[in-house]
């Protein structure tokens, strides 16, 4: 089970967690709940450099396409390939098996500025007003 008092969150959906100097990243569960049908996930490349802010990936659903934006600058030191295999994974568990890649961040502080899940909640629960 993921201590989800450990999770940031951006705007965008998208939520990180610091561990062993990697920040793994996946997608919050609105954003999954919101996206349904997961027909297809684009990751990026191991190796690849970030910015905080940039689209690395993309979460095709039966209707849509939507980008996967990096929360921190960095590298890409790993790919979640289960995902690839079986995207029912981000469905089932968005913030433990469903998780998406890893960067090694180059400023961890980057961090910061993101939500807690308390914060993420009410701007999740504003947009169904």
């Amino acid at each position: 089970m993921v201590d989800r008092s450990k999770l940031k969150f951006a705007k965008t959906h998208e939520w990180a967690r610091l561990e062993n100097g990697a920040v793994i990243v996946g997608i919050t569960d609105f954003a999954q709940q919101e996206i349904r049908d997961i027909v297809y996930v684009e990751l990026p490349k191991t190796g690849r450099e970030v910015k905080q802010g940039e689209p690395l990936g993309v979460i095709e659903s039966v209707k849509a396409a939507f980008e996967i934006y990096a929360p921190v600058s960095g590298r890409v030191v790993a790919v979640n390939d289960h995902i690839s295999q079986d995207v029912t994974k981000i469905h089932k568990d968005p913030f433990g098996e469903g998780w998406l890649f890893k960067i090694e961040a180059s400023s961890p502080a980057q961090l910061e500025p993101l939500m807690n899940e308390a914060d993420y909640q009410k701007i999740t629960a504003a947009s169904h007003r």
